[in-house]
């Protein structure tokens, strides 16, 4: 196997100046691709399956922009669905054919949507839906799962990736400051793939619930056998809307999402990422009952959920989203896709057993993630040993082999080709003996 050939260029005096201004005035300082400063960069510009940096070094990409380069960047599809709509307008707040004709394309190919509503990101994505499955109830709470990741609104920053200080379920801790201590008690927490506890405290609650929201592949804890089964039986044996937070799954696991995927269909959706092929937008689809309630029905009803917003339904992103779904339609593209990440995943899996490195790597194919950490990693609670020194060092170590990943997931793009996962497959092998020794 050839060893990396990838040679770092030395940061330019513009890329500095670049890291210098954005640790003045942007306020959440400098975006890294790694804890290090001393592998801070600053991206100006993507192709394909790589980005380049200010200095002119190019990084085979695992990031994605976390997750939605799905296609790659500048895909060529999307670049022609922008240039073909830019110079007709793009936001015009009232209802526009690219909006009502990508509509109809979600609710064709995604099992739950009967219809759907246009935002501008995942956050507002959640956010809308639990307000939807809120109206519908005439309840307040939410249910969420331990460690699920569904934006930064404040129901949502409760008990998440982020929490390291556990609290008996299903009572919530709050994870970032300016949160109300109101919204701490709108919201149970339950355990991931616990299908057993998580009944307890849905039956226990189930007079205060507005809804049940869950990450179906829930970071990258896939979900066992019968878990989603179950909670949509005992969500539709109590009429409590189950919504599935699709933004990460949603037209990457499959056309449906997760919900063909694994078979389980929920009442609402939100989806982001990867339809819009990096444009900020959102989406709530699902059951038409529940969505009425946005429309005329609900102001009739005098239960009416408001779900505008100035650059809801934008006609750019509606027209690439539908663009990204045509292309996602061509025969071949979900398998060969899926051929390429699950052979990266289990090349990685065999190079951590051989190197006796404790380490499990869970997750679907095109979304998965090494965690160093010993034993079966099923949860946000099982999760909590990981040895992040070990997990910091693997980005920086493969940063200096031109390779690019998050924090946590590799990404996996239709765009990465046979030769970008044996160089990656390469990389690995090549870096080993050092992430061991961490």
């Amino acid at each position: 196997m050839a060893k990396p050939t990838f040679q770092k260029k030395s940061q330019s005096k513009w890329e500095k100046g670049l890291l210098a201004t954005s640790d003045a005035h942007l306020a959440c300082g400098i975006r890294s691709a790694s804890v290090n400063p001393a592998y801070s960069m600053v991206i100006t510009g993507g192709k394909g399956a790589r980005v380049t940096d200010a200095s002119g070094n190019e990084y085979l990409d695992y990031l994605l922009g976390s997750g939605p380069m799905f296609l790659g960047h500048a895909h060529p599809a999307m670049v022609k669905a922008v240039q073909d709509r830019v110079e007709q307008g793009n936001s015009f707040l009232l209802t526009n054919d690219a909006a009502i004709e990508l509509a109809a394309e979600i609710a064709a190919v995604v099992p739950c949507v009967e219809k759907v509503s246009f935002h501008n990101s995942g956050s507002e994505a959640t956010l809308y839906a639990l307000r939807l499955a809120r109206a519908y109830r005439k309840r307040d709470k939410l249910l969420k799962f331990e460690g699920a990741y569904h934006g930064m609104h404040d129901h949502a920053l409760m008990s998440s990736q982020w929490t390291t200080q556990v609290a008996d379920f299903p009572h919530a801790v709050p994870n970032s400051g300016g949160i109300t201590s109101r919204t701490k008690e709108d919201v149970l927490i339950a355990p991931f793939n616990d299908l057993e506890k998580t009944t307890e405290i849905i039956r226990q609650h189930a007079d205060e619930l507005g809804c049940v929201m869950v990450e179906p592949l829930c970071r990258t804890f896939v979900p066992v056998p019968g878990f989603l089964e179950g909670l949509r039986q005992i969500t539709r044996e109590l009429d409590i809307p189950l919504v599935f937070d699709e933004v990460v799954t949603g037209f990457r696991l499959a056309l449906g999402g997760a919900q063909e995927h694994y078979g389980v269909v929920p009442d609402l959706c939100a989806g982001a990422k990867a339809i819009s092929g990096g444009l900020p937008f959102g989406f709530v689809g699902g059951r038409a009952d529940i969505m009425d309630l946005a429309g005329r029905i609900g102001v009739e009803s005098g239960n009416h959920v408001r779900l505008t917003g100035t650059y809801s339904g934008n006609v750019l992103a509606c027209s690439v989203a539908s663009a990204l779904i045509r292309e996602l339609q061509k025969s071949g593209v979900y398998k060969q896709v899926n051929a390429k990440g699950l052979r990266l995943k289990n090349a990685l899996t065999e190079m951590l057993r051989q190197a006796d490195i404790p380490a499990q790597v869970i997750g679907e194919p095109t979304a998965f993630q090494p965690w160093f950490i010993e034993g079966e990693v099923y949860d946000h609670r099982s999760s909590l040993g990981l040895n992040w020194k070990r997990n910091f060092k693997l980005q920086d170590l493969l940063l200096d082999r031109g390779i690019l990943k998050g924090q946590e997931k590799f990404f996996v793009s239709t765009v990465h080709s046979d030769a970008d996962i044996d160089a990656t497959i390469a990389a690995l092998a090549d870096l080993m003996d050092e992430l061991k020794a961490v």
